[in-house]
């Protein structure tokens, strides 16, 4: 049974990769702000949380339709 699904595994690790770059940008270049604004969300009520949650979801699987 062939389990690749026609994934382009190499894609999505660049992918990945690329995520993980632009997840370090700011602790890099700003960490008293990072670690600010971690703490201002780790205070979010879990309904808040979830709310930013789908909204970046909706925002991600629409800009993947747009690209």
């Amino acid at each position: 049974m062939n389990w690749s699904l026609g994934i382009d595994w190499h894609e999505l690790l660049r992918t990945l990769a690329l995520v993980m770059v632009i997840e370090g940008l700011l602790p890099f270049a700003a960490p008293s702000h990072w670690r600010r604004t971690l703490f201002t969300i780790a205070q979010f009520e879990n309904r808040s949380m979830r709310v930013l949650g789908l909204a970046s979801i909706v925002a991600g699987l629409l800009l993947l339709q747009l690209v």
